[in-house]
């Protein structure tokens, strides 16, 4: 069975301090040149056409909104994890369920410009 090709892809960057950013978009060649690079540069790829069509909305450039964060936060803990690293503020002892330093704050000011 031939694997189907994303039509659309969307590249984040994130820092560690600050929200991640929406690094590159596109459809079509374009979403397929990002995931060849993504491959080429064994950056992890996550599939979810429906997160795609949201961030595919927002422009290259700017910070993810915070209703997405949780889900942002999930994605990038899974990252961390298969990269067998640990986050800073992370504890193995810890009971909550997701990384305390990819959490969703309780301020905004854990995210700048989110006042």
């Amino acid at each position: 069975m031939k694997q189907e090709t994303p039509s659309k892809a969307v590249a984040l960057t994130y820092d560690g301090s600050s929200a991640p950013v929406i690094s590159a978009a596109g459809e079509s060649a374009l979403a397929e040149e990002i995931l060849r690079i993504a491959r080429e540069h064994e950056v992890p790829i996550y599939e979810n056409a429906e997160l795609v069509e949201i961030l595919a909305r927002l422009e290259v450039g700017s910070e993810i909104p915070e209703l997405l964060y949780r889900a942002i936060a999930e994605i990038i803990a899974f990252v961390y994890m298969l990269k067998g690293k640990t986050p800073t503020g992370f504890s193995p002892h810890s009971d909550a369920v997701a990384l305390p330093a990819l959490q969703a704050p309780e301020r905004d000011a854990d995210f700048p410009g989110t006042e």
